[in-house]
């Protein structure tokens, strides 16, 4: 028997075999390709996102008088959110709510919430109204803070409620929170409180200071994850040009000295 009669399924052999290494390492390449491009896709989202939270805040000021009127309903105030707007009412002082553990550049405290009666229609907006520090001797004393009476004028921000603290057990209904759910201080209150909230801005008044943190789009992040991907696909890419093409040439060429 001659040896040609091995050598050839050995040859055809070879050549499945690099057919699928081939196969393998571009379904590889494609897929972290895929991730890396995803994560690019994922981050141009969060910066449109940040421009259009720039560009509803540059717009002129709404009149808080539309709130709760006829023109006004809830599918149109998802639409607003991040847009100023100029409120004129009343505060509800007595129904004042001191968010724990907030911080305002780095510094521990609370964000002090203050339910805000519209004077043209007499709904209820829950208006964040600044940042105070804490007593840290005694962590039941609340701040002193200022909170003016009568017919006053507020400009802010609309937006959602404050995000949402982990929190052991059931919310109490106190004073000092972690949280505040609106829903539940509406039933808790009885007031007319619509499902959004005013963030106050300008310079620290009446105890507070207003120097609200930016929101954090993430996109370096992004950006970090898609050089990852990227460099994988690349390293895939490489080890196989190295093992399947590069080293086999240089083994042949050794073999064929003499």
């Amino acid at each position: 028997m001659s040896w040609s009669a091995f050598s050839a399924p050995e040859k055809k052999n070879t050549h499945l075999q690099m057919v699928l290494w081939f196969l393998l390492a571009l379904v590889c390449v494609g897929i972290t390709c895929s991730l890396g491009f995803w994560q690019l896709g994922r981050a141009q989202t969060k910066l449109d996102w940040q421009a259009e939270i720039t560009q509803k805040g540059q717009m002129p000021a709404l009149d808080g008088a539309f709130l709760g009127s006829a023109q006004d309903s809830e599918g149109n105030r998802a639409g607003l959110l991040h847009r100023p707007i100029n409120l004129e009412g009343e505060w509800l002082a007595p129904l004042t709510v001191y968010l724990d553990n907030r911080q305002m550049n780095a510094r521990p405290g609370f964000y002090v919430l203050t339910p805000f009666k519209v004077k043209a229609t007499g709904v209820v907006v829950v208006v964040q109204r600044g940042w105070v520090g804490r007593d840290f001797t005694d962590r039941t004393r609340l701040p002193a803070i200022q909170t003016p009476t009568g017919l006053v004028s507020v400009s802010g921000l609309i937006a959602l409620p404050p995000s949402k603290l982990y929190a052991l057990g059931e919310e109490a209904k106190a004073v000092i929170r972690q949280n505040l759910d609106l829903q539940d201080f509406r039933v808790e209150t009885g007031l007319p409180l619509l499902e959004i909230s005013v963030i106050q801005v300008g310079a620290a008044s009446e105890g507070l200071l207003r120097e609200w943190p930016q929101a954090a789009t993430g996109v370096e992040k992004h950006y970090g994850y898609a050089f990852q991907w990227f460099g994988l696909a690349l390293l895939i890419a490489l080890l196989y040009v190295w093992f399947q093409i590069v080293r086999p040439r240089l083994k042949s060429k050794v073999s064929a000295q003499p």
